[in-house]
């Protein structure tokens, strides 16, 4: 058993291009597609083996597009355990404007999973097999899977002594949060939503992350704030990280899953939280350098994370 496991309900292939301008019932010419594995569980799997962390990355793939998912990953030399499913592995699309850098994500909602089908995950991490140190569940849910779907995994994750990671929103957050785990990630606007709160000042947020781990809901809790950076709080204190000035000429998607991934492979190898919140900002600001979810260099990574600044 790998000393990582991610878990990817809703994987996709994901397709990246650019073109002039974004604009209504023009056909609208693009640059050639770049294709990439992506999923949130996904990215962060990349992103730990980049780094050189023992992880395999489970996830549920069917289709065509679950199948070059495969060979991209094969590719990279990531390992994996994919359970095939009936349905088609989804296909989610980004496009930056180059007149303006903003960027454009299409997101669909990924194939509807039989309760077989979720249930053998939850099965296959019961199972009586040695541990791994951190299970990383990020991303969205499919349609069919249970809103609770994380919240599950807490008490089977405690049972075995496994760290586990929530990265998620809505109520498969919120059921998780109940649940209790090791470690959360959530965006600003995430949180908000979860917390029924404006969450309008520095102040506020690290506020909010505190508590809830002083209420149990999360051992940390690693929150993004995007172009402010990220907040990091545990029992001991509150840390805060200002974003690395670093342009998003090729659009942002991924920074999270990056964020996250240096974070835990930082964490995992004893470094102080103030440590790893810097590793963990470096490589969302590195992942910006990359097109599409081509995701976060480990040597951009190792080069920027000096310059992060930390306050308690």
């Amino acid at each position: 058993m790998p000393a990582l496991i991610t878990l990817t309900l809703n994987p996709a292939l994901d397709l990246a291009t650019t073109t002039d301008r974004v604009a209504p019932t023009h056909k609208l010419r693009c640059s050639p597609a770049q294709r990439f594995a992506g999923g949130g569980g996904i990215n962060v799997a990349r992103v730990l083996h980049r780094l050189g962390a023992d992880v395999q990355a489970w996830a549920l793939a069917g289709g065509a597009a679950g199948t070059q998912m495969r060979q991209l990953l094969a590719e990279e030399g990531v390992a994996t355990a994919i359970q095939p499913i009936a349905g088609d592995t989804r296909e989610n699309f980004s496009v930056v404007e180059t007149s303006t850098g903003q960027e454009f994500r299409f997101v669909l909602p990924g194939p509807t999973l039989q309760a077989a089908e979720w249930q053998a995950c939850l099965d296959a991490l019961a199972a009586p097999t040695n541990a791994p140190r951190w299970l990383i569940a990020s991303g969205s849910l499919p349609p069919g899977v249970p809103p609770d779907f994380y919240a599950r995994l807490a008490p089977l994750a405690r049972a075995r002594g496994t760290r586990l990671v929530v990265d998620s929103s809505g109520l498969p957050l919120a059921a998780a949060l109940q649940a209790g785990v090791a470690l959360v990630k959530p965006s600003l606007r995430e949180l908000r939503e979860v917390l029924q709160q404006p969450l309008a000042s520095a102040t506020d947020w690290c506020a909010a992350a505190q508590a809830l781990v002083h209420a149990g809901q999360a051992e940390i809790v690693a929150l993004s704030v995007g172009e402010q950076g990220a907040v990091l709080a545990t029992r001991e204190g509150v840390w805060q990280a200002p974003a690395l000035d670093v342009p998003a000429a090729t659009g942002t998607t991924g920074a999270g899953d990056c964020f996250l991934a240096a974070l835990v492979w930082a964490l995992d190898r004893g470094d102080a939280p103030a440590e790893a919140l810097r590793w963990g900002v470096a490589a969302g600001a590195a992942a910006l350098l990359a097109p599409g979810t081509a995701l976060a260099q480990a040597a951009d990574v190792h080069r920027l994370q000096p310059l992060v600044s930390v306050q308690a």
